[in-house]
């Protein structure tokens, strides 16, 4: 991360970040083991990419085949699981490098056993998420049809609304439990796990896990505000640019493509360098806001591939390289930007393209 240049950068605190894996551990109690979930990136923040940091945890959750093998790679020497069953063609990378993958199917299970060759998998179980996973009754039978060279280490599930339906959630986890118990009888379970971010705030004393997959919480967001007030969770990221052009138009001066904004008045305008190719939703045109000097302040016109452009009349002793925040946690937060968006934080920070660089605060 070093020799930056662009004034566009997603700045990262790795500090917060283990703030709030200490906090999470605690939540969860010390017998529990962390397996977090470094997919996409890291949720886009990149921490995927600190080995530093990566070490400290026996186990690392990812969604693809690549992101493993990016992980060995960068060379990360423990245990790496695949959330996701890959594609069939994807099983030679897999024993190459030494990746535990989620199985579900009966067709990829066959063809895992005709490599022969140790594969380490955790049995997924469909409880609800209407995605992936085995009916719960087919658990043993599922279990007694697998070749002989796949190890299962591991059972799991999916909580789809952890978040919103504890009923459903509950359901889910009978289930769930009832598979666990009957492929206990036949085999002893490394790890057995359900929890992701919701269920462990919302249901921690509920089921029989002793893994847990926190996601967006690590990374000092929760899906709902509420919620997370039962734990204390520091943001590690701030998306910042600066100001690269300033001028001051007349009435009627048409802002940006299609003439989406016509000023009413002499308005001073700002040019800021990140556009809907670095992350900037382009719903945020003509509404959203920034941070300037600890104020907002207004985009006007489209948000541009690269750029967008910003009322500053009400702005006194700006220059050109005035710091923008498009998220600070204090004046506009990430929950806010995506509401505006009218979709996740989740999406927010996970899209944020990758020619945008990280810069870690430690």
């Amino acid at each position: 991360m070093e020799n930056i240049t662009r004034p566009t950068v997603l700045e990262v605190d790795t500090k917060a970040f283990m703030k709030n894996i200490e906090n999470i551990q605690k939540f969860v109690s010390k017998e529990t083991k962390i397996m977090p979930v470094i997919k996409a990136n890291g949720y886009g923040t990149f921490l995927n990419t600190r080995l530093d940091i990566l070490n400290q945890f026996d186990i690392v959750a990812i969604a693809t085949v690549d992101e493993g093998v990016f992980l060995r790679q960068l060379g990360y020497q423990k245990e790496i699981f695949i959330l996701n069953q890959p594609y069939q063609d994807e099983i030679s990378k897999i024993i190459e490098n030494d990746l535990i993958v989620g199985i579900s199917s009966d067709s990829f299970a066959q063809k895992l056993g005709e490599t022969e060759k140790e594969v380490r998998v955790h049995i997924e179980i469909g409880t609800g998420m209407g995605r992936t996973g085995i009916n719960p009754r087919r658990a043993v039978e599922y279990l007694e049809n697998l070749s002989s060279n796949i190890k299962v280490e591991g059972v799991y599930t999916h909580l789809s609304s952890a978040d919103c339906d504890d009923e459903y959630t509950k359901k889910q986890l009978e289930s769930f439990e009832m598979a666990v118990a009957a492929i206990r009888e036949k085999i002893p379970l490394k790890y057995v796990h359900s929890h992701a971010s919701n269920a462990i705030l919302n249901f921690a004393e509920t089921g029989s896990y002793n893994l847990v997959r926190p996601g967006l919480i690590m990374y000092g967001y929760p899906s709902d505000v509420e919620t997370c007030k039962k734990i204390t969770l520091y943001p590690t990221t701030k998306f910042k640019s600066k100001i690269t052009f300033l001028k001051t138009v007349k009435e009627g001066t048409s802002i940006g493509y299609s003439r989406s904004f016509i000023t009413t008045k002499e308005t001073k305008v700002a040019t800021v360098p990140i556009g809907y190719a670095d992350g900037l939703r382009r719903g945020l045109s003509n509404k959203g806001e920034v941070v300037i000097q600890g104020k907002r302040a207004r985009i006007i016109g489209k948000v541009c591939m690269d750029s967008f452009m910003v009322d500053v009349t009400d702005f006194e002793n700006l220059e050109v390289g005035e710091e923008v925040y498009i998220w600070d946690n204090e004046n506009i937060t990430l929950e806010e930007v995506a509401k505006e968006c009218d979709t996740i934080n989740y999406e927010i920070l996970s899209c944020i393209s990758n020619r945008v660089p990280r810069v870690f605060i430690q």
